[in-house]
């Protein structure tokens, strides 16, 4: 069980063999790695599992090797997204193994131990999450990094300190860890060392990142949107061949905008920022830190507070109108997403949270 999907086993994976699993999406969702919220998103569920369906089709389509296997509709039937005919929240996959690094504390720190990674394992899913950004809307991490010194402007290919909403002459690739307590960004060659990855390798994954990208900027245009950014993960089969795995193009993965305005998971946490608890969980997470404590959670003050009732209403047509219009087709009984924006910018959603 995870914060936003649960997995059903149906065959385990072996060292050299994959398994199977079954994807559950649900309608909860999780800001600032806090897990399970206090509400559910009706509908948002089925809206990720079908725009990821969607997504994983057309990168094969472009010979881009996925752990899709398809959607099971409710006779249990293994689909296409074509053959679809009602919504399902449930997309069956092929399963690798996962290995986490181990920890430990020293002087008061801790660290990530990524010594199992070595150039003879296989069938794995890689411990990072690559992300590609083609813009730098408000919220965006690189703003905090560039201020803080972490992330230079060359880096970037900039001769100047970026504005929100700038858009990017070439798109940047980025990397982060996925199993320690905090996404951690680092470098490309860190990341090679971490897990262990060839040259080769490397410009495999950066080659799919730009077609997974390119993919999803076409579905996002023909939607009126602007992808901004994203993220995938990627794991390798049994060969050691690469593939893309979890699920892609989705409002939890990317980050979209219309006109400026975000139409992903940024809008709750554009909401959320507004409230007590967020500070609380900065506060917790810069403790942990100092510390070296593993579980930064029990240091929070605060728990979430519920969204008002209208807000979460409409943050549900949005995942729906949006995966309507991200795969062309009316899956679902919904506003199209200009009025959806239109009601949402009537009440100023993320500027009511509660202090």
């Amino acid at each position: 069980m995870g914060s936003v999907k649960d997995l059903e086993i149906i065959m385990k994976p072996e060292r050299d063999k994959m398994g199977i699993g079954r994807f559950h999406f649900s309608d909860r969702y999780s800001v600032f790695d806090w897990g399970e919220m206090p509400d559910h998103i009706f509908g948002k569920g089925a809206a990720l599992c079908i725009v990821g369906a969607y997504c994983f089709e057309r990168l094969e389509e472009k010979g881009i090797k996925t752990h899709y296997r398809g959607l099971v509709d409710s006779s249990g039937k293994v689909i296409s997204f074509d053959e679809l005919n009602r919504p399902t929240n449930i997309m069956e996959i092929n399963l690798v193994n996962v290995y986490k690094p181990k920890t430990y504390v020293h002087e008061g720190k801790l660290y990530y131990d990524y010594s199992i990674f070595d150039p003879s394992l296989s069938n794995f899913l890689i411990p990072l999450e690559i992300i590609y950004r083609n813009g730098l809307p408000e919220g965006s991490s690189i703003f905090k990094r560039l201020e803080a010194g972490f992330l230079s402007l060359e880096e970037l290919g900039l001769d100047h300190f970026p504005k929100p909403n700038e858009r990017l002459q070439r798109p940047i690739f980025d990397i982060s860890t996925k199993f320690e307590e905090f996404d951690r960004y680092i470098s490309w060659k860190e990341a090679k060392k971490m897990v262990s990855l060839s040259d080769e390798e490397v410009e495999d994954m950066k080659d799919i990142l730009l077609k997974v990208n390119d993919t999803i900027t076409r579905m996002a245009s023909r939607a009126s949107l602007e992808n901004e950014d994203g993220k995938i993960e990627l794991a390798f089969d049994p060969s050691r061949s690469l593939m893309v795995v979890d699920v892609v193009g989705t409002l939890d993965e990317c980050r979209f905008t219309f006109d400026g305005l975000p139409i992903s998971k940024e809008i709750l946490r554009k909401w959320y920022r507004h409230t007590e608890w967020y500070r609380d969980v900065e506060e917790a997470k810069r403790i942990s830190r100092e510390r070296g404590i593993k579980n930064w959670k029990k240091l929070c003050k605060s728990s979430p507070p519920k969204l008002y009732e209208e807000l979460r209403k409409i943050i549900s047509e949005m995942y729906l109108s949006a995966a309507n219009s991200l795969v062309n087709r009316k899956i679902f009984d919904a506003p199209s997403l200009s009025e959806v924006i239109k009601r949402y910018l009537a009440i100023g959603g993320e500027m009511d949270a509660p202090s």
